[in-house]
């Protein structure tokens, strides 16, 4: 597929996914692509992950390349049999399709749950909602940590979880929204610096670190242009990107959480505790650490103002493949 053809699949899939979602229904029914993903992740990780560290690495590099090849082969004959079926007919099915890889409407259901959770029942509903969506020890979590870790994981994840789908999709049409989905799943279950997966997952945390390069940097300017549309923070987000984002210890993640810190006027990241153990990490922004409700509503407002210009800017590069292709 020519990238007018990508985008315009694109711009077709982001608006069923803003307006649908996935359904419970077909959730039920089918599964999701990324629990498909992950159970053959699952079991590479059961059946490879032994032996020596060196074995271990070559085995997970192994792995990676058979999941890779688990998910472009259907995606690229779904591609291929749309396309038999005319061009828009085509269009529909492979939008349809690539709507499970984008999750704008998911990460604000989950992102506002926390702010309810917090108005509505206190701090222990709000560290059950908020352990849905970070991998961080909610147990001994206050209201402004509760706050700031939902927060940052909006900012995160509008990066892997719209932006960066939304890039691979744009440039590769399925296979590359399917491929892209593939290493971000791996990297979320394998790819940490655990005993079992220091080894058996370097290839996949590598792999995401590359992927995610240019969404984590798009995701931040959409997040400073979100802002200054909203009436002020956009130089803001600018300047603590510049500062702070590559202070963070991910290559990736520091953008739009430097982005989102400086738009709200807030401080985020910093050390965080997983699994017991103390992360340390720099702060992104230079404002109050005393996060409150009202600011993860500013949040969600800033991020569903990203995501309209993210479609947007996909549109307008529709428009202007047009006239290239």
């Amino acid at each position: 597929m020519h990238p007018p053809d990508t985008l315009a699949v694109l711009a077709l899939a982001l608006g069923i996914e803003a307006a649908a979602g996935y359904p419970d229904g077909l959730y039920r029914a089918l599964g999701h692509p990324v629990t498909w993903i992950g159970r053959l992740i699952a079991a590479l990780d059961r059946g490879l992950n032994r032996g020596s560290f060196r074995r271990r690495r070559l085995a997970g590099c192994a792995a990676l390349a058979i999941l890779l090849a688990a998910v472009a082969l259907p995606a690229l004959a779904l591609t291929g049999l749309a396309g038999l079926a005319g061009p828009l007919p085509a269009l529909v099915l492979l939008g349809l399709a690539c709507a499970s890889l984008p999750a704008q409407r998911s990460l604000h259901q989950h992102v506002a749950a926390v702010e309810t959770a917090l108005r509505g029942g206190g701090l222990e509903p709000g560290r059950r909602a908020v352990a849905m969506i970070v991998g961080r020890d909610t147990d001994q979590l206050d209201e402004a940590a509760i706050c700031r870790a939902a927060i940052e994981s909006l900012a995160e994840n509008f990066s892997d979880g719209v932006v960066a789908p939304a890039v691979w999709i744009g440039a590769l049409g399925l296979p590359g929204g399917a491929l892209y989905k593939a290493v971000n799943t791996a990297d979320s279950m394998i790819g940490h610096r655990t005993p079992r997966h220091e080894a058996f997952g370097w290839a996949a945390a590598r792999l995401d670190d590359l992927v995610n390069l240019p969404a984590s940097r798009l995701a931040g300017l959409l997040i400073a242009a979100a802002a200054g549309l909203r009436g002020g923070g956009g130089r803001a987000a600018l300047r603590a990107m510049g500062r702070d984002a590559p202070r963070h210890r991910s290559p990736n993640a520091g953008w739009p959480e430097a982005a989102m810190a400086g738009a709200l006027g807030l401080r985020l990241a910093g050390p965080r505790v997983y699994g017991g153990a103390t992360v340390p990490d720099a702060f992104m922004g230079d404002g109050r650490a005393e996060a409150g409700p009202d600011d993860i509503a500013r949040a969600v407002q800033l991020y569903r103002t990203a995501c309209w210009l993210q479609g947007a800017l996909v549109l307008v590069l529709l428009v202007l493949a047009r006239f290239v292709f």
